[in-house]
């Protein structure tokens, strides 16, 4: 069978626009840059729901889904087919649907952590039906899960809640100690990232307003500045941040990653990949894959994101959220990028892009394109959605 050197593992939630709600799937994208061969590989999980951040085990044998759905699902690397799976309503029902074990931190090849309900879990992968109850999270609802430098620490982002509104804060467990620190931040942040050599980590932003300035459930995303907050792990504290005036296209923001000398997210408000340099954490570098007069081609995709815009909220006592909405896409009516990674050996850049449907290689750092595979409908896999 043909190998190649680099792999490019991307989590899939179907069509709609809330990626929250939608299927749970994964892709496996194999890239050769010598040669520009790659192969890719699609597999949807049934009875699961809200695909999202696969993370791969250290010792390379299994790969995990995070969702939306509560529960734990497990692939195969090679062939994609399901592992194994539990239902975490078992270990403990949350509070709402959206309070999923979307994120895992290993802790060994076979031990992980992991957030469900109200705490954080202790899992082996090799018995997924055993579990020790580690901690309270102390969040809303825990999303983004990252380890430090030094492996002391696990770091997480959080969520808006559906009734108990803006999140506003990060969590940090001390894997030493036991100990859970929470960090109130002036703004939500979903995703985050940790430095490759010190105990720090960078929190991004995720601004939105709720419908009828209430209804956290259905929320619209927010034309306000955002933010990058680099935090000091050891005591909580925010050493510098990042902000960027709402002008610049760096709205909704997805995969976070980093490399020896810039912070990197990618938007799928804004459509773009954002790169801030670390040293000086002012210092900004965009891709910008807004689809412009492409996005003409894409009828289908912006009736559906039309149409599920206006189910989210009454469009007159929300036509505020409908405007900036439109102001932080740049009036695009498909989605933007959602996947965003960088090569271990930091040469290439991996984008996947929901609303253009397409994945991108780009060379790091001088982020020239070296290739775009457009990636096949989701009505071949389900002809019962086709037209």
């Amino acid at each position: 069978m043909r190998t190649y050197p680099y792999e490019f593992h991307i989590a899939l939630d179907g069509n709609g626009l809330n990626g929250l709600e939608g299927r749970a799937g994964i892709c496996l994208f194999r890239y050769d840059p010598a040669t520009g061969d790659h192969a890719y590989k699609i597999n949807y999980f049934g009875g699961a729901s809200g695909g999202h951040a696969p993370n791969v085990d250290p010792s390379r044998r299994v790969g995990f889904l995070g969702n939306t759905g509560q529960h734990l699902l497990f692939y195969d690397l090679n062939t994609l087919e399901e592992a194994d799976r539990v239902s975490t309503l078992g270990f403990e029902v949350p509070d709402t649907t959206i309070k999923g074990s979307t994120h895992l931190v290993w802790l060994d090849d076979t031990q992980f952590l992991t957030s469900i309900g109200e705490h954080l879990w202790k899992f082996d992968v090799n018995r997924l039906s055993k579990a020790d109850q580690v901690a309270p999270h102390q969040l809303k609802v825990p999303h983004a899960m990252k380890r430090t430098a030094s492996g002391r620490f696990i770091v997480y982002g959080g969520m808006d809640h559906p009734t108990k509104g803006e999140a506003r804060e990060v969590g940090i467990f001390d894997c030493h100690t036991g100990e859970v620190r929470h960090v109130p931040l002036p703004t939500t942040c979903w995703h985050l990232v940790c430095h490759p050599v010190v105990d720090t980590f960078y929190a991004v932003s995720f601004r939105v307003h709720p419908a009828d300035r209430h209804d956290w459930q259905h929320w619209g995303m927010a034309w306000l500045r955002e933010y990058a907050f680099e935090i000091d792990a050891v005591d909580g504290r925010v050493l510098r941040h990042w902000v960027a005036d709402r002008d610049v296209p760096a709205h909704i923001n997805s995969d976070v990653t980093i490399s020896n000398t810039e912070l990197i997210f990618c938007t799928g408000g804004s459509s773009t990949v954002v790169f801030v340099d670390l040293q000086t954490l002012s210092k900004t570098r965009i891709i910008d894959e807004h689809p412009a007069l492409e996005g003409l081609g894409y009828g289908r995709e912006s009736a559906s994101t039309v149409v599920e815009s206006l189910s989210r909220g009454n469009v007159f006592t929300n036509l505020q959220l409908f405007a900036e909405s439109f102001r932080v896409s740049r009036g695009a009516l498909v989605d933007g990028i959602y996947a965003c990674q960088l090569s271990t050996d930091q040469t290439l850049l991996f984008t996947a892009n929901r609303g253009q449907n397409h994945i991108t290689v780009y060379d790091y750092p001088s982020l020239t394109l070296r290739h775009r595979v457009l990636m096949p409908e989701l009505q071949d896999y389900d002809p019962g959605l086709a037209e």
